[in-house]
């Protein structure tokens, strides 16, 4: 495994979320490494679905973000931000449990059970930490994700692939409106960078 580490924004979109119907939805990464040299480098990801939900896709913004960066074959440290408690309460904690159990719940069936697992192939190899922020403050790489997931949606398009980012652009516009983005975070410290605990085998 790669010393290099990757900082991943993400978030997820469902318009109409929980309604009955199909509700179009979609997820938006925002990718950041530093290059040899020096200098941070961006990048966006997004993809859509025509009938989803929110959990269907902060689950595939996991899966498609780590299938990007590691297409290669490389593999990272990784800090992944989301403010998807599902996500990070799941990956974390609670797959832990299913595993142990057999894939199940005493409760009954896993919801999004073959995501869940596609999510946890796509970090195989790769040394991962979940953080969460909270959604709608302020954050200016969330919100930009967010935009990303939102924008997704509503058109029903996918970058496939990583693009060049418009991260600097939006910011600038969002300033010249007024609206309420902070400053960028800083990019991890790798110094500080703890992962998690290994998440099981699938």
């Amino acid at each position: 495994m790669s010393d290099e580490l990757v900082a991943i924004y993400a978030d997820e979109s469902c318009l109409g979320n929980g309604r009955d119907g199909d509700n179009p939805g979609a997820a938006g990464v925002l990718i950041e490494y530093e290059q040899r040299g020096g200098g941070l480098v961006r990048r966006d990801l997004w993809v859509s679905e025509r009938a989803t939900t929110n959990n269907r896709m902060a689950l595939r913004s996991v899966s498609e973000a780590m299938r990007a960066i590691g297409a290669k074959g490389a593999r990272f440290r990784v800090c992944f931000t989301t403010d998807s408690r599902y996500i990070v309460d799941g990956m974390t904690g609670w797959v832990h449990g299913w595993a142990r159990n057999g894939w199940k719940r005493k409760t009954g069936a896993i919801e999004n059970l073959e995501l869940w697992k596609d999510a946890i192939r796509a970090c195989e190899g790769h040394a991962m930490f979940f953080r969460w922020v909270r959604g709608h403050s302020g954050h200016a790489q969330n919100e930009y994700a967010d935009y990303l997931a939102n924008r997704a949606a509503a058109e029903q398009t996918s970058s496939g692939g990583l693009v060049d980012s418009a991260f600097d652009e939006w910011v600038a516009a969002q300033a010249a409106g007024r609206k309420n983005v902070g400053r960028p975070d800083a990019f991890p410290d790798g110094a500080s960078f703890t992962p998690n605990a290994s998440l099981p085998r699938v």
